[in-house]
């Protein structure tokens, strides 16, 4: 992610990469316009203690963009513990939403994007985020105003490695899913944009 000297570097290189014929540009949120990663994995640690179990980090990086209920879900598998993942999620997202928000900073060079480029094209955001949070997370950082059409868990039939959440960004946008942009963090993300036809950006790689 940016450091503060590095940012004006990587705001230059992130406006070359974007030039093109573009009518609408559609940011992750968390990870790709906010620093919070860090938070959100104490919240996911946290309520992995609750249920007596010590949960590896690289398992959130792995799922990064998947809706929250599914990553919940796949914890459970994979450590073989039985909880409701709707319960998992929810108060994952009471602690996050409680405790961890606050830490949340903007990476700078990508918001910076956002809003230099506000006006010019249509500006979306697609998150597995819940609405709340992520809504939450966007007035933090300064810039809900700008954000046009914002897509969030549970508001697709699929969310992200399935194109879904993109696609439906782009009708609510009335643009066409070639004529979109998409910047993120994480490969779930990735394969979603790919699969909604859309060229990409990965931040985490910049």
């Amino acid at each position: 992610m940016s450091g503060p000297s590095s940012s004006p570097d990587k705001q230059a290189l992130l406006t070359r990469l974007s030039t093109g014929n573009f009518d609408a540009f559609l940011y992750d949120c968390d990870g790709t316009l906010a620093d919070n990663m860090g938070a959100h994995k104490a919240s996911y640690r946290a309520v992995a203690a609750m249920y007596g179990f010590e949960l590896d980090d690289a398992i959130i990086d792995e799922l990064a963009g998947w809706p929250i209920v599914q990553v919940a879900g796949e914890i459970g598998k994979r450590y073989q513990v039985d909880f409701d993942p709707a319960v998992f999620a929810q108060q994952k997202n009471i602690l996050y939403e409680g405790s961890f928000i606050k830490e949340t900073k903007p990476i700078e060079f990508v918001v910076a994007h956002l809003k230099a480029h506000a006006g010019k094209v249509r500006i979306g955001v697609v998150s597995g985020g819940s609405r709340a949070s992520v809504s939450k997370t966007l007035r933090l950082l300064g810039i809900s105003q700008l954000v046009e059409v914002l897509v969030c868990a549970g508001e697709t039939p699929n969310g992200k490695p399935f194109p879904d959440p993109f696609l439906y960004a782009a009708k609510q946008l009335s643009v066409e899913p070639s004529r979109c942009l998409v910047f993120e963090d994480g490969i779930p993300g990735v394969r979603a944009a790919e699969a909604a036809g859309m060229r990409w950006i990965r931040i985490d790689h910049l």
